[in-house]
């Protein structure tokens, strides 16, 4: 779900790496990502979720993507499938989740994201389908040399009086 860089980047390893045959879902289809994947484009989630074995999320937090994934469609997916999401937390209703591992609907989970982050929905931690990596999916080196490097140059103009770069309101 969602075929953007990072999305499409995880495609690339899965049919390339582990030559797994791929489905995807966006808001537009995308030509160039189904020439490098191999991937076939699904006109709507549902198309995927009934399909794929393993659906992992790469879409960004929007109004429309809030809660994208609960009971309904979780309900569609196989009992074998796994659903990954390295997104953004609240993009899946973690209560509903819950209920779906607890009870057979789908096979397994992983998250590296969280409705509420820090919190984690009541009883999640303790499924033996799941697996919780603590929002670590950015923990490369070179995605960490660039945070200091952003860091440095913010306080380097902060010190210069000029306005950061990369200010928060």
């Amino acid at each position: 779900m969602g075929a953007g860089r990072i999305g499409g980047r995880v495609a690339e390893i899965a049919h390339r790496g582990l030559g797994m045959s791929v489905v995807y879902y966006d808001i537009k289809q995308n030509s160039e990502f189904e020439a490098t994947c191999g991937a076939a484009f699904r006109a709507t989630p549902e198309e995927v979720l009934r399909e794929a074995d393993v659906v992992s999320i790469h879409v960004p937090l929007l109004p429309e993507t809030k809660r994208f994934i609960g009971k309904d469609r979780l309900a569609m997916m196989k009992k074998t499938a796994y659903l990954i999401n390295t997104s953004r937390g609240q993009v899946i209703d973690e209560a509903a989740l819950v209920a779906a591992l607890r009870d057979g609907v789908i096979r397994g989970a992983a998250l590296d994201v969280f409705e509420n982050e820090p919190k984690l929905a009541s009883g999640l931690a303790k499924l033996p389908n799941i697996v919780i990596t603590p929002h670590t999916a950015s923990a490369t080196a070179s995605a960490r040399d660039g945070m200091a490097r952003l860091a440095a140059e913010n306080l380097i103009a902060f010190f210069e009086g000029k306005t950061p770069p990369n200010k928060v309101s």
